[in-house]
């Protein structure tokens, strides 16, 4: 991998393989602060190594941890285990299934799990936001494996996007799939795709929306899912797509979660990133034995 970076000694970009970097900057103790979104064993290895000989250097979410959000079959573990209920509403996870065999397996493996459709289809890696709605038996016979099919939960077609930044939470709203009734499965059939459900261009915040589908999550509610799944997940920097399910105002499911989303959607993000930084310094200098000694 190439990228174009910029250090204070070398005073103009040049390019390098990013480990290469990475390891010139940690040789030459120039680690101040670095935000990079990187996967790979390479990686992972010198990372580990820079905890080692860089015990001072905060490592945000750890290799391990991001993966547990990159593979689909994982992503929505904890979420259903948490299974919470709270005076403030239900979040589930709609009824899944994973498959990475043969495509023509797929309609028997369907009934025996008890899935309905329409079913949402999704790569079982998530490196894309790319999903497909499959309307009948026939049509997930063409999907492309592996995938996981989620059982469509009709939500007034808005989506909550719940962002995370260490303790703060964001929210906003975005355009999702319309919902579906008994005569759009009689009149469709086939495979549907979808490549940028939830995009910061299907914004929703300022749409003339009902209500009862426009309502945001009880914040107490989201309070208790974002702290458990930081805990859980060992994780500070994410984000949780949320739906409501239609008809009703406390059953929520958590249909998709993504690691250190695209922060730039966010409103206000320049502040909550920076007040996130501001309080890992301070916590990692209270930390250092030179300030619990009182040593300036």
């Amino acid at each position: 991998m190439e990228t174009a970076i910029y250090t204070p000694s070398l005073e103009k970009f040049r390019s390098f393989s990013i480990v290469a970097w990475l390891r010139y900057v940690i040789d030459n103790n120039m680690l101040l602060l670095y935000l990079l979104q990187l996967t790979g064993k390479g990686w992972q290895q010198l990372l580990e190594e820079c905890r080692e000989t860089h015990p001072e250097v905060t490592v945000l979410d750890s290799p391990g941890a991001i993966a547990h959000l990159l593979d689909r079959q994982s992503m929505l573990q904890e979420v259903s285990e948490l299974d919470l209920t709270d005076r403030y509403g239900k979040v589930r996870v709609p009824k899944q299934l994973f498959v990475n065999t043969d495509p023509l397996s797929i309609p028997a493996a369907v009934t025996r799990a008890g899935l309905s459709l329409p079913l949402v289809a999704k790569p079982l890696v998530a490196k894309s936001h790319e999903l497909s709605l499959a309307y009948d038996p026939t049509s997930l016979t063409k999907l492309e494996l592996p995938l996981v099919l989620q059982e469509f939960v009709n939500h007034g077609g808005v989506m909550f996007k719940v962002y995370i930044v260490g303790d703060a939470i964001r929210v906003v709203r975005r355009f999702s799939l319309p919902n579906v009734d008994e005569g759009d499965l009689l009149n469709n059939a086939g495979v549907f795709r979808f490549p940028r459900v939830s995009c910061a261009a299907a914004s929703a915040d300022d749409a003339d929306l009902d209500p009862c589908v426009a309502e945001l999550p009880p914040r107490p509610l989201l309070e208790i899912l974002a702290r458990e799944l930081r805990r859980r997940l060992g994780l500070r920097l994410f984000n949780i797509d949320m739906i409501r399910e239609h008809g009703t105002r406390d059953r929520f499911y958590v249909i998709d979660m993504n690691y250190f989303p695209g922060y730039g959607k966010m409103p206000g993000y320049e502040h909550v990133f920076t007040d996130f930084l501001l309080s890992l310094s301070q916590k990692e200098y209270k930390r250092r034995p030179s300030y619990s000694s009182g040593e300036w």
